[in-house]
């Protein structure tokens, strides 16, 4: 017979104790990869766009430089 001063863990409690302590620690780390994850896609986006922009201007001078051999050339056929 057990006393009220040696009351026993219920296991049943302690189990779900637990399980709430992980499903908060699994919660918080959804959370923080969810603002990771939106972090990254911002960064992808503005890689990309910045990409997209360094490439516009790689194509601008080739064809500044294109041009430049062009008149280069007409010259060198001309004198």
């Amino acid at each position: 017979m057990s006393t009220p001063d040696t009351v026993k863990p219920d296991p049943v409690k302690q189990e779900i104790a637990a399980l709430g302590e992980q499903l908060d620690r699994l919660l918080d780390m959804v959370r923080r990869l969810n603002e990771e994850n939106r972090s990254l896609r911002h960064s992808q986006e503005q890689l990309a766009s910045e990409r997209a922009g360094l490439m516009a201007r790689n194509e601008q001078a080739r064809s500044r430089v294109e041009a430049m051999i062009q008149r280069l050339k007409a010259l060198e056929n001309n004198g």
